[in-house]
């Protein structure tokens, strides 16, 4: 008797248990390196773009813009696919578009000229679409695609597929955590490319062996679901806007708060990707079974954590602002997660699988629209943050449950309240003087008491916020709030003091120049204005530039890059041709108006300015300069692109054979001296620094002087001689310990943590 067919039975029996076997490791491993090459790219190719518009912020902000587009195209391919397309061709097409992606890379920053002075933003979205725009678009839909394979295999999970949507975002976590620890210091862009491309291959192959455990492991009658599929009850619209709702509030947070972080810190992939990598956890504990109790908490705590936030959140300068950004993450992250456990809940069947992740992208790109590119146009401050933490207390559970004569009742209350508070301070001009601070906070503080107690009567608690929100936005005791402007790259605040003595321009938190307008008995200045904040004399900049005003070799030509209020200009002699090297129009507007600051029309009404990124403007310069001063900041940030060893090139080429470069390095956050010592040694230059001390004097304070901190580079000693032998800066030799920056490597973690840890 034949044992051959058993056998030949049992042989195929083990064939299929082994590739049902394979069916979910090898789709989660498939899923995991997609997300794993979807989320590290991004930090990677901004970094690329981040020099060509002057390292702002708002980079990130449109590069989150441009890939939450590009995936939302990505989850519409994949759900046409799966409804139109016979599942046996699917992985055909896939795998084509996939190849084609790969013809495009290595991954590079597309020649499309040069960045516009306005329209940054349109200009910038082009970039990305045509440096990387295929290969996002062929990762990003493999997520959703893959879990609608799963969901037509025989494996005992197929019915509810969602899950693999953790595994998509533990990619995405993993990728954004290694991006700054493991790949940043240690790779170049140029590498990290290379090794992007080699990833995107393993990722093919991998997804031909799903392709092929999906045949293998094809549930019967899966092959003819498409018709079956689009016969079902679809999700109404009201369905289709609560997923909507839900997505746009977290991922408009998402940008602002990077936004907000970035701004103030540096703008680099180590503090981008922080709240992205948060966002993205958020959809692993709340996509999944049994995270009722979890849900609960994040709803309790939530009031908890706004309260605080919004009592001080447009109140501008902060002392505490280490308290003020993790109170910010804070938010972000428990009202992300009570966001997206509520789009968990409202999930629909696997049959609707793709059609739901398509709504749920479309809600988080409207998100990122409104946060970075509509509100920088609409809203003259940051006013898109507040408005999102209203909203995310609108998608709490049960937030329309009073009905709406509540709020209705509420809606009557709050404005007049709101009018019986403000009227006294429009009446007083809003001049109240900064000793009544401590009675504003104990005030404002109730109203943050009365926002948690509203905790579960959601028409108080929208309502008390709302209130909290515009009660500090109009009014700061102290300050004086004159104008505001907002651009792609900040926003301006121009305030005065209460006492009338002094003007100030805010970017940021940080204060970028001040004028006295008014002496100690209230009469007002005339004559010459005299340079405040930094850039006083007897500070820093004004030794230098004095110092070397009266040097062997007298400055005839000097180039400034970094404009603000235009201090340094009270500083030039007529025999001396200054010009200024400006990234941002609005600073460039305010520095001329005469009615705001007169620094540049009363001292160096000549001077020229240039707009643009002072290395691509300064390299086009044609001329040389006896005196170049680095003194850019975005809030407190130096742009990390203007400390490289490519832009102390730049630099080179443009200074006089006895010229000196003075950097002003100032900053709360980043070790930048060292930096600065060791791009200098690949140039062969010598490197001096000082630290200024006398700013925190009795009475130096009160005059509106500042501490500051400056870096001074020359090719010979005898450049600057006497800043050396008699005014006491200190020469600084490489050590080699700090890898220079350069264009394709920078370490802004490093940087932080020799700041908080030196030595």
């Amino acid at each position: 008797m034949s044992t051959a067919g058993p056998a030949i039975a049992s042989s195929a029996s083990e064939q299929r248990a082994t590739y049902a076997a394979l069916l979910l490791p090898v789709f989660a491993l498939t899923i995991f390196v997609s997300a794993t090459l979807l989320f590290s790219v991004q930090p990677m190719f901004t970094k690329m773009v981040l020099p060509l518009l002057g390292g702002s912020p708002s980079v990130w902000s449109v590069a989150m813009v441009f890939f939450q587009g590009v995936l939302l195209i990505g989850y519409g391919y994949a759900h046409l696919l799966i409804r139109y397309v016979d599942p046996r061709r699917v992985a055909v097409v896939h795998l084509i578009f996939c190849a084609a992606a790969f013809a495009a890379l290595p991954i590079a920053v597309a020649d499309l000229g040069k960045p516009p002075i306005a329209n940054e933003a349109i200009w910038l979205l082009g970039l990305f679409g045509a440096s990387i725009g295929l290969p996002f678009f062929a990762v990003s839909a493999n997520a959703p695609l893959l879990q609608a394979w799963f969901a037509r295999t025989t494996h005992a999970q197929a019915s509810d597929p969602y899950f693999l949507y953790g595994a998509s975002n533990l990619g995405s976590f993993f990728a954004l955590l290694a991006y700054p620890i493991l790949f940043e210091p240690f790779l170049t862009l140029r590498d990290q490319s290379g090794l992007w491309s080699a990833a995107f291959v393993f990722l093919i192959l991998l997804l031909i062996g799903s392709a092929l455990l999906m045949g293998r492991n094809m549930r019967p009658g899966a092959a003819d679901e498409r018709a079956a599929t689009s016969a079902r009850s679809r999700p109404s619209w009201t369905e289709r806007c609560q997923w909507m709702a839900l997505a746009f509030v977290p991922s408009g947070m998402l940008i602002a708060v990077t936004s907000h972080i970035s701004t103030d810190i540096a703008s680099a992939p180590f503090l981008w990707v922080i709240p992205l990598a948060l966002y993205l956890l958020t959809f692993v504990l709340t996509f999944r079974h049994g995270g009722e109790v979890t849900h609960r908490w994040m709803v309790l705590l939530q009031p908890f954590f706004v309260a605080p936030l919004v009592v001080g959140l447009m109140a501008g300068e902060r002392a505490y602002w280490l308290v003020a950004i993790l109170l910010s993450i804070g938010v972000f992250v428990i009202s992300t997660m009570v966001c997206h456990r509520e789009l968990y809940l409202r999930r629909p069947g696997a049959e609707q699988l793709t059609g739901f992740y398509m709504w749920v992208s479309a809600g988080g790109v409207l998100g990122g629209i409104f946060s970075g590119l509509v509100a920088p146009y609409v809203f003259l401050d940051v006013w898109e943050f507040p408005i999102l933490i209203v909203l995310a207390l609108l998608c709490r559970p049960g937030a329309f449950a009073q009905g709406w004569r509540s709020w209705m009742r509420d809606a009557a209350v709050f404005p007049v309240f709101l009018v019986i508070v403000i009227a006294p301070l429009v009446f007083f001009h809003a001049k109240l003087p900064s000793e009544a601070e401590l009675a504003w906070m104990i005030f404002i503080g109730a109203i943050g008491a009365l926002i948690m107690v509203q905790a579960q009567r959601p028409s108080g608690l929208v309502g008390w916020t709302v209130l909290a929100l515009i009660l500090t936005a109009a009014y700061r005791p102290g300050i004086v709030q004159t104008e505001t402007e907002r651009s792609f790259f900040g926003v301006h605040k121009v305030v005065e003091s209460a006492d009338g003595r002094f003007r100030m321009l805010y970017h940021g938190t940080t204060l970028h120049g001040a004028q006295r307008i008014r002496d100690d008995d209230g009469r007002p200045v005339a004559g010459r204005p005299e340079p405040l904040t930094y850039y006083y004399d007897g500070g820093l900049l004004s030794e230098l530039i004095k110092s070397q005003q009266t040097s062997m070799h007298p400055l005839q030509r000097v180039a400034v890059v970094g404009l603000g209020a235009g201090s340094l200009a009270c500083y030039a002699k007529p025999s001396e041709r200054w010009t200024y090297f400006e990234i941002d129009p609005v600073v460039v507007r305010i520095a001329r108006d005469a009615a705001k600051f007169r620094f540049l029309a009363d001292c160096a009404p000549q001077a020229d300015v240039v707009l643009g990124d002072a290395r691509l403007t300064l390299a086009e310069a044609g001329v040389q300069y006896d005196l170049i001063v680095l003194d850019a900041f975005s809030s407190d940030v130096v742009p990390v692109h203007l400390l490289t060893r490519e832009a102390l090139g730049v630099y080179l080429a443009r200074l006089a054979p006895n010229g000196v470069i003075a950097m002003h390095i100032s900053n709360r956050y980043l070790d930048l001296a060292s930096v600065v010592r060791e791009v200098a040694a690949l140039q062969g230059l010598n490197v001096y620094l000082k630290r200024d001390g006398k700013a925190t004097a009795d009475g130096y304070q009160s005059h509106m002087h500042a501490n500051s901190l400056v870096a001074v580079l020359a090719r010979h000693d005898a450049d600057v001689a006497r800043l050396v032998m008699e005014l006491g800066w200190t020469r600084l030799e490489a050590t080699g310990s700090v890898r220079p920056w350069t264009d394709d490597y920078s370490n802004i973690l490093s940087a932080i943590w020799r700041m908080r840890f030196p030595g």
